[in-house]
């Protein structure tokens, strides 16, 4: 079989792709999940002496979890019936069912139900085989990219073992391209066609851990070989080499694995948040730029750096959240990817300026305060009285002027009385809270209360 002859096959609705093609038919073929399948894990020796249980396989996309599936319901000789949560219903589960009782009662035989992308089975459909679950009937495998904790409701949740798949490593993704490549009754094996060293790592490289981005991506190189050859070129029994420029032209870049609405969304925020609190430039800068190349919001990133001024520096630097607002305000004017260095310059002011987080302690002290105390009255000498009545009634009696003492202070309190010696606000000795904590020391000592300014955190 030439390219011409491959080419057409392609055309042909009957062909499969390369990645249906060669998906591994036994745990041998099987690749980059050792820390699952292996001989001495839970799920290697469940397998091994047939006796599978219902689990939830959760892992990013192209990391193996229908064919795991699969392998499973094979090794153990098990009916395998696979929905996709996508396409199937209430209906379509109650016909598994059914099926599943024919096999039991008819042929002695196990039940494997597997849904691929279970998450998007809604609560009722995922009541529907929670019964049967339990009673043995079927062993479920659902399979998600998404995090279970958030996407399976609760009671299916506790009567399956999650397994953790991981993206697959560049090892494993050779390994399963090679396999490809020379595999000549189920791959391209018997294509005049060869692929460079380079052109196999980049490959891998722009695959992000996806095997079937992989496979697609040789599937594609081979079958668009086509275009560059000519007629009279077509009985020429040479091997085609495909380097990593040519490659480069036949494939689109595979966009980096994020989601914007799932979990690796919160993750990514997760890993600036700490390490712009962890004053780590370098790693803030990685998974901004990690966030804005996979296509998040910019100004989602900026709103969350605004918020960590506050949050993780407070008035340790107060310029900081000027520096984050004016971000925002850069972008706004700027876009991308201009704006892009704004958010650059600020997530490393915020990673390099000392940190506080007293003003958001703070503030947590005071409501949590507030949730115990209830609605304490306005002490008197600080109530407004704007009329005769007020005034009558003792309304801002004795409240002192602060720009007639000396220093615009004086030893006065405003707190309600329940609350009296109570402290929010604890600077640190860090940056600017420094020479607040002093001011606040020297005011406190005037109005008889513990002069230093300590917090348990310290």
């Amino acid at each position: 079989m030439d390219l011409f002859e491959y080419s057409a096959r392609q055309a042909t609705k009957a062909q499969r792709p390369l990645a249906e093609r060669v998906r591994p038919r036994n745990l041998d073929e099987f690749h980059g999940q050792d820390h699952v399948v292996g001989p001495t894990t839970l799920l290697g020796r469940a397998i091994a002496t047939d006796r599978l249980f219902s689990m939830i396989l959760w892992g990013p996309p192209g990391c193996g979890k229908t064919t795991l599936a699969r392998i499973m319901a094979a090794e153990t000789r098990a009916h395998f019936v696979q929905l996709s949560a996508v396409l199937s219903g209430v209906k379509d589960i109650r016909a598994v069912i059914a099926q599943a009782r024919e096999q039991r009662t008819l042929y002695r035989r196990q039940t494997v139900l597997f849904v691929d992308e279970i998450h998007r089975f809604n609560k009722a459909q995922q009541d529907a085989f929670l019964q049967h679950v339990e009673s043995g009937l079927i062993t479920l495998i659902g399979a998600t990219t998404e995090n279970p904790s958030f996407e399976v409701i609760a009671p299916p949740l506790s009567r399956c073992r999650v397994i953790t798949l991981e993206a697959l490593p560049p090892d494993a993704l050779k390994a399963i391209i090679h396999k490809a490549l020379h595999d000549e009754a189920r791959g391209l094996g018997q294509l005049p066609i060869a692929f460079t060293d380079e052109a196999v790592d980049y490959l891998v490289r722009i695959a992000d851990g996806d095997a079937r981005a992989a496979l697609n991506g040789l599937d594609n190189a081979a079958g668009m070989l086509l275009l560059d050859r000519t007629a009279a070129r077509r009985e020429e029994a040479v091997i085609t080499r495909i380097d990593q420029a040519q490659l480069e032209k036949l494939l689109q870049r595979k966009a980096l694995r994020y989601d914007k609405d799932g979990e690796e969304h919160y993750n990514f925020i997760s890993a600036l948040h700490k390490s712009l609190r962890g004053s780590d430039p370098d790693a803030a800068l990685y998974w901004l730029a990690r966030m804005l190349m996979a296509g998040e919001d910019p100004l989602y990133v900026a709103r969350r750096m605004v918020r960590f001024a506050s949050e993780d520096i407070g008035n340790a630097d107060p310029q900081a959240l000027t520096m984050a607002l004016n971000a925002v305000e850069s972008y706004r004017l700027l876009g991308s990817p201009e704006g892009d260095l704004a958010l650059a310059q600020a997530a490393v002011y915020l990673a390099t300026a000392p940190k506080s987080n007293r003003i958001y302690t703070a503030y947590d002290h005071v409501r949590a305060t507030i949730r115990e105390t209830g609605t304490l009255p306005v002490p008197m000498h600080i109530r407004n009285a704007p009329t005769r009545l007020m005034k009558a009634l003792d309304y801002g009696k004795g409240y002192q002027y602060p720009h007639d003492h000396a220093g615009a202070h004086v030893a006065q309190t405003y707190l309600p009385e329940e609350l009296q010696g109570r402290y929010f606000y604890n600077p640190t000795e860090r940056g600017h809270e420094k020479q607040i904590r002093e001011r606040l020391k020297q005011w406190r000592q005037q109005q008889s209360r513990p002069p230093e300014v300590t917090n348990k955190s310290e």
